[in-house]
């Protein structure tokens, strides 16, 4: 039985996220892109709270293609965990494969300063 894109996503992310829990000492790094935007937020699972949180939706100082859309994210949610005493996280790349933008993304976010 074949399984459509979204049901395999989610299968994948139930998988995932059995093993990755955000705590307040260590938080989830979240990533969730669509066919046009990419969105990243840094979650404390022990409270259920968005610590930090960007996107390139309505976002004026994104520009270029999808790519560099996910480097300029993965920068400004990098600076904004640090500058809210975030150093380390979890990576959870939310079902996605680990490569094109989201792996663009991480790799930005690790650059700007984030450990995972």
């Amino acid at each position: 039985m074949a399984f459509s894109k979204l049901e395999r996503r989610a299968k994948i992310k139930r998988r995932i996220r059995k093993n990755i829990t955000g705590t307040s000492e260590q938080p989830r790094l979240s990533v969730f892109r669509s066919n046009k935007q990419i969105y990243a937020q840094i979650i404390d699972d022990s409270t259920g709270k968005t610590l930090v949180s960007a996107g390139s939706f309505n976002n004026k100082t994104v520009k270029g293609s999808k790519t560099e859309q996910a480097v300029a994210i993965g920068k400004e949610v990098a600076e904004k965990a640090v500058k809210a005493g975030i150093t380390s996280v979890v990576f959870d790349r939310n079902g996605y494969l680990y490569h094109g933008r989201v792996k663009s993304l991480a790799d930005s976010a690790r650059e700007s300063g984030l450990k995972f």
